[in-house]
């Protein structure tokens, strides 16, 4: 077996208003570098001692019985760039990378499609998984059991994160969303939900920004579990943000601004003192999705 590298992006789920049914791709990354060995040996990011029954290896595993095939033995060597818990895709990452390991090991030469399928199903949707995979703005939904979904790849805005020192599980997050929304209430959420995808391809990034903000089908909800949600968006905006969201479900935060100006939002906003424990960062689209080394 010839040594072989896998990097899958983190990813950005809703991206303001397309609750469950957008992500970008972000350049922040799972690294996965596998050897060949004698005995399986999986180190997680930053341990020196081979960890048991690691997650990432379970989907390998799991994949793999679905072909009836078992995997070869050897070394995998984990390094993360993606903060865990913080809004960013990090499990969705992780089901991409088992997967993309069970094919590179055991020659299943799957189809993108078929990892979206397997990353979905084990996921439960797929915003986080798709772009994970593709790279770019994903939309995408399962409709009749099978993943519709349409790429964007030429969005012209720099991405700046704001990435608080706390952590915030999904399932808090979405705990305190409404169970139902009134008809009125949906058809106006949607119709933000639609206007911002078209402004983002039409490169209006101006209205995008500002439809991002306005959002009814999570956000009004959820910023009151996010620090410096509302101080966030107005500094950020002072100074030449497009527009500010959250990043999945919190968390971290993100602002969408002009190409070029990424990094001097960045300095601007690190300088703030009620953000002195973020990490800030200017954070590239990816547009590759999961790369395969030798």
């Amino acid at each position: 077996m010839k040594p072989f590298r896998i990097s899958v992006p983190a990813s950005s789920g809703n991206v303001g208003p397309g609750f469950d049914s957008t992500g970008l791709a972000l350049g922040l990354y799972l690294h996965l570098n596998v050897l060949e060995a004698n005995i399986l040996q999986f180190y997680s990011d930053g341990e020196s001692i081979s960890t048991e029954n690691h997650f990432i290896w379970n989907i390998a595993e799991h994949i793999a019985h679905k072909h009836g095939i078992t995997l070869p033995a050897c070394k995998v060597q984990e390094a993360n760039d993606i903060p865990l818990a913080r809004g960013l895709g990090s499990s969705a990452s992780a089901i991409v990378a088992g997967i993309e390991l069970a094919n590179q090991l055991g020659n299943l030469h799957l189809t993108p499609e078929q990892k979206l399928q397997y990353g979905t199903e084990i996921e439960g949707h797929p915003d986080n998984v798709a772009p994970s995979i593709y790279g770019g703005l994903i939309i995408s939904t399962v409709f009749e059991e099978k993943i519709e979904h349409i790429q964007l790849k030429d969005i012209d805005v720099d991405i700046v994160a704001y990435i608080p020192n706390v952590e915030l599980k999904t399932s808090v997050s979405r705990n305190c969303l409404p169970d139902s929304y009134k008809r009125d209430y949906a058809a106006k959420a949607s119709a933000i939900s639609n206007l911002t995808i078209a402004a983002l391809y039409s490169k209006d990034y101006k209205l995008a920004g500002k439809l991002m903000e306005e959002d009814l089908f999570h956000e009004p909800f959820r910023s009151e579990l996010i620090p410096n949600f509302s101080y966030i968006r107005e500094e950020a905006k002072k100074h030449g943000a497009f527009g500010t969201i959250l990043s999945g479900a919190g968390p971290t935060m993100l602002s969408i601004t002009s190409k070029g100006k990424g990094a001097t939002l960045q300095r601007y906003m690190s300088n703030l003192s009620l953000l002195a424990d973020y990490q800030i960062k200017y954070i590239p689209i990816d547009y590759q999705g999961i790369t395969i080394q030798d």
